[in-house]
C-alpha cells in the first residue's frame, strides 16, 4: 500500500501565555512579534516549506487575532494599494494566500495531548505534523522537512530531539533509546521509553523532546485511551508511550538552532539573532550593540 504524504500540520495554540503577562492579557502569545512577524508565522512557514499545505490551529478564548492574521484584510490591502505600497501589499497578501487554514476550538485547556486529539476529525486517517509555535527553529533545511524525510523512509512516527547537557534536561520530556547506526548520520534513535521532566540524576539520556512531531493517526487511538496525567491534563508524552506498545517511534536530533520564544530571555535572544541576520537591520543593530556600555 502506498504511504500517505504528510500534508497537514497541527498547531496547538489554546494556552494562556501567562509567562508573558501583561503583554498576553488581551493578545495571544503566538502573535507576539519576533522582529516583525508573529511567532506562529515562523512555524506556519516552516510547515509550508516542508510540504504541508493544510494548517489546523487549535485555538481557545481570546485567540481571534490568530484567525485575523491568516485571513484576508480587505481594508488594509485596499489602503496599501491606493498608496502604492506594493512591497508591503505583497507581504500582507502572502500570509493569507500561502495556506489553507482551519480552526478547532479547545473549550478548556486540558493539555497538549487533548489539543492534538481535538484535530482528529480534520486530520482523518493520515500521518500529520504537530508544531509548537514557541519553538522557533532556524535551520538551512526546515526542521519539519528533515523529520518528514525520516518518516518517508521509516513509515514511523518521529519526535524532534535536542541534546541538553546538565540539570537543564529536567525541564523537558526525555527519550530513552538506542542510536540507529548508519542512517541519517547517527541522528536517528529507536525510542524505547519517554519520561516527562525527570530529575537530572534520573534522566534516561541527554535527548530532550522539542516541539516538532510527525505522527501516524494511530496516536489518536492511544490518546483516546490515555489516562489524565500531571495537572489533570491529557499529556502527549503519555499517549506516545502507549503508541510505543503498538508501533515504532523514532527520535531525531535535528540540524539547526532552536529558540525557546516561550521564555522571556529566549524571546529576547531570538529577536536579536533574527534581526542581526536581516540585511535591512543587521548592520545598524550590530553597530548599536558594539556601542553599548555592557
Amino acid at each position: 500500500m502506498q504511504k500517505l504524504r504528510v500534508r497537514k500540520a497541527v498547531f496547538p495554540a489554546a494556552g494562556l501565555g501567562t509567562r508573558f503577562l501583561p503583554a498576553t492579557k488581551a493578545q495571544p502569545k503566538e502573535m507576539l512579534p519576533l522582529v516583525d512577524k508573529p511567532i506562529i508565522q515562523y512555524g506556519v512557514e516552516e510547515a509550508l516549506a516542508a510540504g504541508c499545505d493544510q494548517i489546523i490551529i487549535i485555538t481557545g478564548r481570546g485567540k481571534s487575532a490568530i484567525e485575523d492574521h491568516f485571513d484576508v484584510s480587505y481594508e488594509l490591502e485596499k489602503m496599501l494599494e491606493e498608496r502604492g505600497k506594493t512591497e508591503l501589499l505583497a507581504v500582507v497578501r502572502k500570509i493569507s494566500d500561502m495556506i489553507h487554514v482551519a480552526y478547532v476550538r479547545q473549550k478548556e485547556a486540558m493539555g497538549l495531548g487533548h489539543a492534538v486529539l481535538m484535530a482528529r476529525e480534520l486530520v482523518g486517517n493520515e500521518p500529520f505534523a504537530v508544531l509548537l509555535a514557541d519553538d522557533v527553529i532556524d535551520a538551512p533545511v526546515p526542521c519539519l522537512k528533515q523529520m518528514i524525510d525520516v518518516y518517508n523512509e521509516t513509515g514511523s512516527s518521529v519526535i524532534a530531539t535536542q541534546i541538553v547537557e546538565g540539570p537543564g534536561i529536567s525541564a523537558y520530556g526525555v527519550v530513552a533509546g538506542t542510536q540507529v547506526n548508519g542512517r541519517f548520520d547517527g541522528r536517528l534513535y529507536d525510542i524505547t521509553n519517554l519520561v516527562e521532566k525527570p530529575k537530572f540524576q534520573d534522566a534516561p539520556s541527554r535527548l530532550a523532546v522539542i516541539g516538532r512531531y510527525v505522527l501516524t493517526p494511530t496516536v489518536f487511538e492511544t490518546l483516546e485511551h490515555t489516562p489524565l496525567g500531571a495537572g489533570g491534563e491529557l499529556q502527549l508524552t503519555d499517549g506516545l508511550r502507549l503508541l510505543l506498545q503498538r508501533e515504532k517511534l523514532y527520535g531525531y536530533v535535528f540540524e539547526g538552532k532552536r529558540h525557546d520564544t516561550g521564555d522571556k530571555l529566549g524571546f529576547l535572544k531570538a529577536t536579536v539573532e533574527f534581526a542581526l541576520k536581516r540585511p535591512d537591520l543587521g548592520g545598524s543593530l550590530r553597530q548599536w550593540l558594539k556601542e553599548l556600555k555592557l
